[in-house]
């Protein structure tokens, strides 16, 4: 899928390109006979991505759609957009199906929810100056998530409030499984991942690394059923295709007005986690502050996309690349896996118990939404 991607991190300008695979299980690809149809196939991921993608705000507006890959609604015998006609081709999905088709017609489709069986493969690559979409094909990175179980929804808020207590009382997460059979999070995510080794070969990671990627999709309250990627997917047809962010706007979260990478830049007052990104500093920062007008050319309607605003010089990408082989030959990856070309300055030496002091001085943001507004 192409999608845009969430912020700081996995932009270009920080080191790391990726891309993402989604696969639904056989029943979805599969009509009512049993026999592999694409048409089924392409009906049910509309309808997923109708379910996935659409600010949860929006729900009670009338007309609020989501525009998708062209698809005939006799396939699965259900009007997708609301004008009650079956139709051979309509590209808009209004509210959602009871329940998806062919010979998944039995499993109920719930907003924000995968359907139990949904797998994703996300591989983490090097910046490559020379390839047109940046994607280096040297990995760093391979990661594989399967959904074991699929939790009814008061289980969920169960897990949530149960992940509250546990902060609360000091207590460390703890997950089942092993690296040989990936970990496994309440929420029903098996999740397993493969990094470089010393001599570049993709090999298991460790117990302690796999912990390291639990963090993010397990418990953080920004993701859409702990995943990231496809909630910013790319509508329609334009969408299902392999990463790519040239031609990318840089539309607003929802909820917001403001484009979203101008928006972070405002808040961080730089463009990653450590405020360390010189080259983007030096581009957007002139004399400290934030170059607003520039930055905004990449939004809707402005003569710059994406690509431009996150993708580093050949010679910052050269030096992101190298500087992580030599982490990849320490293999040091418990430590941290961000690509930084020199010491980051604006980090605590020591962290003590106490206030951050972030809302004292109205830094603190609580408005933050995976979900975009791309129309």
């Amino acid at each position: 899928m192409r999608y845009k991607p969430f912020l700081g991190t996995f932009w270009p300008t920080n080191g790391s390109t990726d891309d993402v695979y989604v696969r639904l299980p056989e029943s979805f690809r599969e009509d009512t006979h049993g026999q592999p149809s694409r048409e089924v196939y392409r009906f049910n991921l509309a309808v997923l991505e109708a379910a996935m993608t659409v600010d949860p705000d929006l729900l009670a507006v009338k007309g609020a759609s989501r525009r998708v890959e062209p698809v005939d609604e006799r396939v699965g015998n259900m009007d997708l957009d609301g004008d009650a006609v079956l139709s051979p081709r309509v590209e808009r999905v209004r509210g959602l199906p009871a329940r998806y088709a062919g010979s998944a017609a039995d499993v109920k489709v719930r907003r924000y929810t995968y359907p139990k069986g949904t797998e994703f493969l996300h591989t983490v690559r090097y910046v490559d100056p020379d390839a047109p979409a940046l994607l280096s094909t040297r990995m760093k990175e391979l990661r594989y998530s399967r959904k074991d179980e699929e939790p009814a929804d008061d289980r969920v808020r169960n897990f949530y409030a149960e992940e509250q207590e546990k902060k609360v009382r000091g207590r460390l997460p703890a997950f089942p499984g092993t690296p040989e059979l990936g970990l496994i999070n309440e929420f029903g995510w098996r999740l397993q991942g493969f990094i470089e080794d010393a001599k570049g070969r993709l090999r298991l990671q460790t117990l302690e690394e796999h912990v390291y990627c639990m963090g993010c999709h397990t418990n953080l309250g920004v993701t859409v059923d702990q995943t990231f990627a496809f909630p910013r997917k790319v509508p329609g047809r334009d969408g299902w295709r392999t990463q790519d962010l040239r031609g990318l706007p840089d539309v607003p979260q929802a909820g917001h007005t403001a484009p979203e990478t101008a928006t972070y830049f405002e808040r961080v007052q730089g463009g990653d986690e450590f405020r360390a990104n010189e080259e983007l500093l030096a581009r957007f920062f002139p004399n400290g502050v934030l170059d607003l007008p520039a930055v905004r050319r990449a939004a809707l309607g402005g003569d710059r996309d994406l690509a431009w605003l996150v993708t580093p010089s050949r010679e910052r990408a050269l030096q992101l690349d190298k500087a992580y082989q030599a982490l990849v030959r320490e293999q040091a990856f418990a430590l941290g896996r961000d690509t930084l070309l020199a010491p980051p300055a604006n980090v605590h030496s020591a962290v003590e118990n106490g206030s951050t002091e972030l809302e004292a001085t109205g830094r603190l943001y609580t408005d933050g939404r995976l979900h975009l507004t791309w129309e």
